[in-house]
């Protein structure tokens, strides 16, 4: 007898990604096939079978090669219809009914639909709209078809409403209930996932014509009609690259009413389309989205007409037609081969020159003709044109196109053109240079130098860009801008120590990139940001990850409406970058995991993943990855990790005096902003002053928050007695900070104790974790005796001796230890300890007290 288990954690209230393929139907859910089949052929895996259904077959073809059996061949039958009956919901019957009847839906190809794709939250999202394109079932050979709804699928091609759009794009008007049909976007889903028939029209009046009133048969009765035919009405006239952002006008009757035609023709085995029939080719959009070629610089080529004998002689032309000749040869210099007028002239040309080519074969043709056989009679035609009648032009070869971009569509075209063309010239991605300094609002402020100077120098006053960044500014909107562009994923690793202007430069390239998108001059995209100190635990990043997908709640929040757990998160994340559940949504998707080192876990599970989907086609996923190590690839991450990472990396190097300097100038300006001649013109911050706190500081670690708040100190010191900070003022406050509790009790600790805190800063570098091995300790801390201590000492600290020194440490709560009844289990070395006070302030002082050995150790 089997006991049911009890699950380990409730799962109440927490939604799961609904798939496209759900494993089971509903309760109450009964799908059957209609009537005899219409069409039958091989099984062709790549369109017959989704990703599931692949691997479960790989399952079984390694399970028989295991048994030696044969393998059986599978068949594909399609059908023309079939039928879902839903169980009538209950708030929905009429009062006194005595025999309720199933709701019978008929779907056919070409039927339009609506697509639960979305997430089961507590509020949730309106259904994905699409095109049913071919229905089948896959049966292995010899057997009947089964009939099971699990093993039903039906391909659609997606249409797009507004909210599934990217996030960051060119906003544009739309009316209620309006949809967009995508180029190309085709999936396999299970009838299970649909939810009822739909319809959609080219004219706006359609979905604002008014419904026929209803007899309601008592207080609160619906008639069933009447509910599902609300929100089921939409309005489609043009058709979308989502990747891109650019809209076509396009009539989707006529799309329909063209790709019914070949749905219904059903090829025989002759036919070339015979084992790839149903893949749904005939329901994308044919457009006129491509880049004619360039019309080559200088003169276009003469055109070659036949003269007689009598004429041969040329005629001298007279000064006005040189003159005309020259002027046209300078315009045609002039011209840039990206201007506006140069590609709205390139289709004509093309047309001329394609017609001079064709006249000029014929001609040719003629004259060879000719000489080969000696004088001919003319023909009549020949005859007509040299008694002097107009030459006809020959008659153009029509291409057929469906969807023509729109005029703003074309003016974002243009000028996309005009980009690509000065990044062909210059062979880098285009790149504006960011707004300095920042646009900070002082008006709340009062007018006083001093407070404004205290304000600007703040650390948390973020400007929105920094300054001595330009060149990491352009490397990473160059990086990120190409592989949005391209339509493809990567990931962008950006390292440097704290306070070098990592996240600042981010969020800079991050604006710029969102102005280009909002102006339709790249694709749009969504941008989702991942702060590693600001979540409880890594593997919530994937619920914020699929929060911004699934569309929940803000991803650049931090914080999610929905519950759905990580476990979740991951599995519908998973499903989504392979393309098993993207649905009709197919942009790009820019992430930014700020704080990378506090993602690392023991499995490093979670950096494997953010770092391999970016790597899996048509993925989409920009990843940019922000760490405080230079070497943490190389020091923590598994080669399977690392390879994932690719080659793009930047780093931030600490800041120079020069650069600390220009970055507090830069920031004392922007206090002066609003103020009069005689308010401006007060210093309050000498110059010498801020270059001995740009000195002290970036012997130190080159962190420009660290000077920001020497500086920001110093006026505030000075500004009791309203004059200008001056470098005694710079002395006292260094003196002050170096004078704290902390600093205090590092000066006091003895040589062992501060060899061991310096052992276990270089521990949590290398590692890239906080919680550091006591063994792990003990090794370091030997190696680093005879360096730091300038002594080789003959005989080196036994364990008992090193274990008395991190008492000392633990008691004075400089460190911390781990305790626990499941602690005491473990070796003694295997227990992990964690330094209690702030990093940088201990990498200060130890430098300060120990010299440069210290100093070189603690930097390496």
């Amino acid at each position: 007898m089997s006991v049911t288990q009890t699950p380990r954690r409730s799962r109440r209230f927490q939604p799961l990604a609904t798939p496209l393929l759900k494993q089971a139907p509903p309760p109450g859910f009964d799908c059957s096939w209609r009537g005899e089949p219409i069409f039958t052929r091989a099984c062709n895996d790549d369109l017959d079978l989704t990703q599931e259904d692949r691997e479960a077959k790989e399952e079984e073809q390694d399970d028989k090669q295991a048994g030696d059996k044969e393998k059986v061949e599978e068949e594909t039958v399609f059908y023309a219809s079939f039928t879902v009956k839903k169980p009538r919901p209950k708030q929905y019957r009429g009062k006194g009914s005595a025999a309720i009847k199933d709701l019978d839906h008929v779907y056919r190809p070409g039927d339009t639909i609506l697509v639960e794709t979305d997430v089961l939250c507590r509020q949730r999202r309106p259904p994905s709209v699409a095109v049913i394109i071919s229905m089948w079932e896959v049966k292995k050979g010899g057997e009947d078809v089964s009939g099971d709804p699990s093993r039903m699928r039906v391909r659609v091609h997606w249409f797009l409403r507004p909210s599934e759009l990217a996030a960051i794009r060119q906003k544009r008007e739309h009316a209620e209930n309006e949809i967009y049909y995508s180029l190309s976007s085709i999936d396999t889903i299970g009838p299970s996932v649909i939810l009822s028939h739909c319809t959609i029209s080219n004219h706006q009046s359609f979905i604002q014509s008014p419904s026929k009133p209803k007899a309601r048969r008592g207080p609160g009765y619906h008639d069933v009609d009447e509910v599902e035919e609300n929100g089921s009405k939409f309005y489609c006239r043009y058709a979308i690259n989502s990747q891109r952002g650019i809209y076509y006008a396009w009539d989707w009757e006529t799309q329909h009413s063209d790709a019914m035609r070949a749905v219904l023709n059903v090829p025989d085995e002759s036919s070339p389309d015979y084992e790839t029939w149903g893949q749904g080719l005939e329901w994308n959009v044919d457009t006129t989205e491509t880049q004619p070629p360039r019309k080559p610089k200088g003169k276009p080529p003469r055109k070659k007409v036949k003269l007689d004998e009598s004429t041969k002689k040329t005629e001298p032309r007279s000064e006005d037609e040189d003159e005309d000749v020259d002027a046209d040869e300078e315009e045609e210099e002039d011209e840039d081969p990206g201007s506006d007028a140069q590609i709205e002239s390139e289709e004509e040309s093309e047309d001329e020159l394609a017609d001079d080519a064709q006249k000029e074969c014929d001609d040719e043709d003629a004259e060879e003709s000719n000489d080969d056989y000696g004088p001919a009679t003319p023909s009549r035609r020949k005859r007509k044109r040299e008694e002097g009648a107009a030459p006809k032009t020959p008659r153009k070869p029509t291409k057929k196109n469906l969807a023509k971009p729109t005029p703003h569509s074309k003016a974002a075209l243009k000028k996309r053109r005009k980009l690509e063309g000065a990044s062909a010239r210059t062979r880098n991605f285009v790149i504006r240079p960011p707004a300095l300094p920042s646009k900070a609002d002082l008006s709340h402020l009062p007018r006083d130098p001093w407070l404004r100077a205290m304000h600007v120098l703040h650390v948390g006053n973020r400007p929105d860009a920094l300054p001595c960044r330009e060149v990491e500014y352009e490397k990473v909107l160059r990086s990120v801008g190409d592989l949005l562009e391209e339509g493809s994923g990567g990931c962008v690793y950006i390292a440097g120590v704290p306070g070098t202007g990592k996240t600042a430069t981010v969020h800079t390239v991050v604006r710029e990139l969102t102005r280009m998108a909002e102006a339709n001059e790249i694709s749009p995209f969504t941008y989702v940001e991942i702060n590693g100190l600001r979540i409880p635990e890594p593997s919530v990043a994937y619920s914020l990850l699929w929060d911004a997908i699934s569309q929940n709640g803000d991803p650049t929040s931090g914080k999610t409406q929905s519950r759905t757990s990580s476990k979740e998160s991951l599995k519908a994340l998973t499903a989504h970058f392979n393309g098993r559940t993207r649905g009709p949504a197919a942009h790009a998707y820019v992430v930014l995991m700020d704080e990378l080192d506090q993602l690392v876990t023991a499995k490093q599970d979670v950096i494997y993943n953010f770092f391999n989907w970016p790597t899996l086609a048509g993925s989409n996923l920009v990843v940019i990855a922000v760490a405080n190590t230079f070497d943490l690839p190389e020091r923590i991450m598994t080669g399977r990790v690392r390879s994932r990472l690719g080659y793009t990396r930047i780093n931030f190097e600490p800041y120079k005096k020069e650069q600390l300097q220009e970055i507090v100038k830069a920031r004392l300006a922007t206090a002066k902003e609003g103020l009069d001649e005689a308010q401006a013109a007060q210093d309050v911050l000498k110059e010498d002053a801020i270059n001995l706190a740009a000195v002290r500081v970036a012997r130190i670690t080159g962190d420009a928050r660290r000077v920001l708040d020497v500086c920001r100190r110093v006026v505030e010191l000075a500004g009791v007695k309203k004059e200008p900070g001056k470098a005694a003022h710079v002395m006292k406050v260094m003196s002050i900070m170096q004078n704290s509790p902390t600093a205090g009790f590092l000066a006091d600790c003895s040589l062992h104790e501060r060899v061991m805190l310096a052992s276990l800063i270089r521990c949590i570098k290398r590692e890239g974790v906080e919680d550091i091995k006591w063994s792990d300790l003990q090794y370091q801390h030997t190696n680093y005796l005879g360096a730091l201590s300038g002594v080789h000492e003959s005989r080196k600290p036994t364990a008992a001796e090193l274990a008395m020194v991190l008492d000392s440490l633990v008691a004075s709560r400089a460190v911390l230890l781990e305790e626990g009844a499941a602690v005491a289990r473990k070796a003694n070395g295997e227990r992990r300890l964690l330094l209690n006070i702030e990093q940088i302030e201990v990498e200060r002082v130890l430098s300060d007290v120990g010299g440069p050995a210290w100093k070189n150790v603690l930097s390496a």
